[in-house]
């Protein structure tokens, strides 16, 4: 379909809906769970002559407004601050003058914490599968391990194990697996894991990229009390604030996890628009707090598909086939 252009008919029919693309990691070369430099600038280059890119926040300030969306309007976001959106990513929107929006952890910049997901890849990077494999079922019994077959699946499944429990409980899993296979977890992360710099947040704000907020520890924000939430909401915002010397409009719900409690909480503290990782395109009347997002994806004709709006169609079809049945 991409080859043949079946994909051109569908992007023209959802002109009048945003697009919102999502990153999260890059790479000079493919490389699992990142996109390569050549893959996203192969993305920017078709974004900028397909689409006309704009700032986050002013694409949501036309819905805020109940303004009809020009045709063709999208915003590109990159989730967490690794160092690599500066190296590899930033160098590319430059050059196709693209705007777009990062979504920081502030004490992540600050070098005074991991991205905790991190640490277990960072484990699992160290000892062989089957020791992995052992650790984690001494630890977590009622993990199901049967699909997953390398270190990263058996940490991607850890990862997502651990989000459901509370913070104190996920990091003394963490801290007992890390015991139990002779790994010491360094205080700050090693460059493999490593955030970009406020100079380098300051450098890219001043060519275009607004920073946005994505808390100040990246907890799960609904398991978490009103008080945490609140810190975690307004430290963030006036650190980057501080530092920056820029407002911050723009919020990340950290792993996606909302509800109407955490939503409202992030309108009250002043941001004027938040990103889900629901996928979707957003259309003129799409609540400014809750804004679908499309997953970037290194090959390009799924890329082309997601983007398209192909994907959201092949869904409902199939969704009001079953329903018929």
């Amino acid at each position: 379909m991409h080859v043949t252009g079946a994909f051109a008919p569908f992007r023209m029919a959802n002109r009048d809906k945003a697009l919102i693309l999502t990153y999260h990691r890059f790479s000079p070369f493919d490389a699992d769970g990142r996109t390569s430099a050549c893959a996203f600038e192969e993305q920017v280059q078709y974004l900028t002559s397909h689409y006309r890119i704009v700032p986050l926040f002013e694409l949501a300030e036309y819905m805020e407004f109940g303004i009809s969306l020009p045709p063709g309007i999208a915003s590109i976001t990159i989730d967490d601050g690794y160092e690599d959106a500066y190296q590899i990513a930033f160098p590319i929107l430059k050059k196709y003058k693209a705007p777009a929006t990062l979504f920081v952890v502030s004490s992540f910049i600050d070098r005074a914490a991991w991205l905790w997901t991190d640490k277990l890849r960072f484990i699992a990077s160290l000892v062989t599968t089957g020791e992995l494999r052992g650790a984690v079922l001494n630890r977590i019994p009622q993990l199901n391990l049967e699909l997953p077959t390398s270190r990263s699946d058996i940490a991607n499944e850890v990862n997502e194990q651990l989000k459901k429990m509370p913070d104190d409980l996920r990091e003394k899993h963490i801290s007992q697996l890390a015991s139990l296979l002779g790994i010491a977890v360094p205080d700050f992360p090693p460059d493999e894991f490593g955030p970009i710099t406020w100079a380098h947040a300051r450098e890219m704000a001043d060519a275009g990229v607004h920073i946005g907020s994505h808390t100040a520890t990246h907890p799960i924000l609904t398991r978490i009390d009103d008080q945490r939430l609140s810190a975690e909401l307004n430290d963030s915002r006036s650190r980057i604030e501080g530092i920056l010397g820029r407002k911050v409009n723009a919020f990340c719900y950290p792993n996606g996890d909302y509800d109407k409690r955490i939503s409202s909480a992030v309108r009250d503290a002043g941001y004027s628009c938040a990103v889900t990782v629901e996928p979707g395109l957003n259309g003129s009347g799409a609540d400014v707090f809750t804004l679908k997002r499309v997953h970037s994806d290194n090959n390009f004709a799924r890329f082309n598909q997601y983007t398209s709006g192909f994907e959201q169609f092949k869904n409902r079809f199939m969704h009001a086939g079953r329903g018929a049945l």
